[in-house]
């Protein structure tokens, strides 16, 4: 073995993958809580618009995950600046600790009128996200807008942790701002024709048209929790919450649930971008 393939498998063992589309990890505090994520580019041409967060962080005398997915529209420059800032932002809020719901609120808030300002420089486009910050192995906080989903696999049944944000269910608050829906150009209801969701970060030309504000949830980790899944879009076209829970419900290890889960939506024929997060509780 030459000193570069010994260096590659020396990294590969630190840091549970050479592959910056997947990678695994686990808690300090309690080993049996473990994490993987895979993220496989979609067919169209431009360049992968997905990003991931999955890592656990010291932060205060207490362990967080924080996991999070950023399903990037119209360029990558809004999901990266998000991968890079928004959950800083979060726990820069002085009650996150005591008022979660609305430390996290703010922090969307927050986050998207400076990428707003910053459109000269990020771009026109914008972001889904779907984030969960898991609290000392007890409590999962979940927010999210757009539609990326969290859920959550509790005694083998799904349930949702999020809030698909839809064109036709938010229509009359669309309606109210001065936008509208329209299935034309295209096959799907898009806000002003443009855009297949009602929330989202960025989208300056639509931003008066559109919501920031997430959907949070407050998840307690009990003895029923067995993993919660993270994914774009890419994934839930094709598979239903209960349809992805049984696909990985067997598999021990996060990352290869994870990559399993991104394989099953290509063989079911999703031609968009696909990033997924696992992080199994027991």
């Amino acid at each position: 073995m030459t000193g570069k393939e010994i260096l590659h498998k020396m990294k590969e063992k630190v840091l549970g993958s050479s592959d910056p589309d997947s990678g695994k990890g686990k808690s300090k505090i309690d080993k049996h809580i473990t994490h993987g994520f895979h993220l496989v580019k979609g067919k169209s041409r431009h360049p992968m618009e997905d990003y991931v967060v999955a890592q656990f962080k010291q932060v205060d005398n207490h362990e967080l995950g924080l996991f999070a997915i950023f399903d990037g529209h119209s360029g990558h420059n809004v999901p990266d600046y998000l991968q890079s800032h928004l959950f800083d932002n979060i726990l820069k809020e002085p009650d996150f600790w005591t008022e979660p719901v609305n430390a996290v609120k703010r922090a969307y808030t927050m986050t998207d009128s400076t990428i707003l300002e910053k459109s000269g420089e990020l771009g026109k486009g914008g972001s889904t996200a779907v984030t969960a910050i898991l609290v000392n192995c007890q409590l999962l906080i979940v927010a999210n807008i757009g539609d990326s989903r969290a859920v959550i696999c509790q005694n083998g049944v799904a349930k949702p942790l999020s809030v698909d944000h839809e064109p036709t269910t938010e229509y009359e608050d669309i309606k109210n701002r001065g936008g509208f829906v329209s299935n034309f150009p295209g096959d799907v209801p898009r806000v002003d024709g443009q855009l297949a969701v009602s929330r989202a970060f960025g989208d300056k030309s639509l931003k008066k048209h559109l919501s920031s504000e997430p959907f949070v949830t407050l998840e307690p980790i009990d003895d029923d929790a067995e993993f919660v899944i993270l994914a774009s879009d890419g994934l839930w076209k094709v598979m239903s919450n209960q349809e992805a829970v049984d696909a990985i419900r067997e598999i021990k290890d996060a990352r290869s649930a994870a990559k399993h889960l991104t394989e099953e939506a290509l063989n079911r024929e999703s031609s968009d971008d696909i990033s997924c997060v696992v992080v199994r509780f027991h």
